[in-house]
């Protein structure tokens, strides 16, 4: 096997599953552990950020001659759960040109390809600082790339996720709001004291489908309309009494031009005209985790030189996609460095079989040492 496969399969044995998906998982310590060490062995100035006990990040700097722009490559170490895989997630298996496992596409295969990748530049010598960001808690709440970003800054910078050797240059956000409908507890038998706050809500669902018919009026060119609905709702405590609260959560994709504040103000504005045309309606509007969405600038130096090289590596131009999920790429954004986004092809992210072509691994990890040489001269 080449170097960046049989890394690969030293990253998929070792089990990273994120404990804030799945509770007692064993979250990014071991294999924080081994990426730590191969960076010490291969010469690497090397980082552990550990600011949530037990899921570190690992940074590894290839430090340059002096007089180049500085690079990140940014992937994340965590997965999903091994239980929804089919099979043993642990086992690296190799069958017509695709390995499979959990996190072989998402996104150790990244990982495996940046790190071989960042090896080869180091090797070939380089005038600008490389760092090589391998964070946790992608799949959660990114707090791995938060962390980094206070400490490491560059002058571009590349996320690895799993792109199908397309080049993603926008995503969409997400922020999460609990919206809590309050009513007054009293016994069944008396409605005269009661509020029925799960009935209330019934007029809160309904503005909220018709809200999302409005987003959908009035799209993104690229990302589509942004979206909104309800995850999840709870309320009462038993069949024979009034229920005093019903709190729904709900999700908002956004689109670029749209912030979790732009948000906020929509539903403040749906929930204060229901408070004052429904009979003793109230609220409290609760917001919770919020991500902005992502745009690259095409023409950015570090834009132009990925599509190049990935094209001269693909024999054709790539393609230019939108994702509507999140990534990091909108934190390094946010931070101030102009990136994209690109990786290897394969499938079955979240899934029960995940796998990634051995082809797409060698073209990132070939493409990734061109583009480092060249942005970091």
């Amino acid at each position: 096997m080449s170097e960046v496969v049989d890394l690969l399969a030293e990253l998929v044995s070792i089990d990273s599953s994120n404990p804030d998906l799945v509770s007692g998982a064993a979250g990014e310590a071991a294999i924080a552990h081994f990426i730590e060490k191969w960076f010490v062995a291969n010469d690497f100035e090397v980082h552990r950020l550990e600011r949530h006990l037990g899921r570190p990040s690992i940074v590894g700097i290839s430090r340059g001659s002096g007089l180049g722009k500085s690079l990140m490559l940014n992937g994340h170490i965590d997965t999903v759960s091994l239980g929804s895989y089919e099979g043993d997630g642990l086992d690296p298996v190799i069958t017509d040109g695709k390995m499979f496992g959990r996190g072989t596409f998402d996104m150790k295969g990244g990982i495996a390809a940046m790190m071989v990748a960042a090896k080869a530049a180091k090797l070939a010598g380089h005038r600008g600082d490389l760092i090589v960001a391998c964070v946790a808690d992608e799949e959660a709440a990114s707090f791995g790339t938060e962390e980094v970003l206070e400490k490491f800054l560059t002058d571009a910078g590349l996320v690895i996720e799993p792109s199908y050797l397309q080049v993603t240059m926008s995503h969409k956000g997400f922020a999460w709001f609990d919206v809590v409908i309050h009513g007054r507890a009293a016994h069944g038998s008396r409605p005269e004291l009661g509020v029925d706050a799960i009935a209330k809500a019934g007029h809160f669902l309904v503005a909220l489908e018709e809200y999302a018919r409005r987003l959908a009026n009035n799209p993104d060119p690229i990302l589509g309309p942004g979206t909104v609905h309800a995850s999840l709702i709870a309320g009462g405590e038993e069949a024979s009494s009034y229920p005093a609260q019903c709190t729904i959560t709900l999700e908002r994709r956004t689109v670029p031009g749209e912030s979790s504040r732009v948000v906020e103000s929509e539903l403040k504005e749906i929930l204060d005209a229901l408070a004052s045309s429904v009979k003793d309606f109230s609220y409290t509007l609760i917001p919770g985790l919020a991500r902005d969405s992502f745009k690259a600038d095409p023409e950015s130096e570090i834009a132009k030189i990925a599509v190049r090289h990935l094209g001269d590596a693909l024999g054709h131009a790539p393609v230019i996609r939108a994702e509507p999920f999140w990534t990091d790429c909108a934190l390094l954004d946010q931070a101030g460095i102009p990136c994209l986004l690109f990786g290897v092809d394969g499938d079955g992210a979240h899934a029960a079989t995940e796998w990634v072509t051995l082809e797409s691994l060698e073209i990132v990890t070939q493409t990734l040492t061109k583009i480092v040489l060249d942005y970091c001269k």
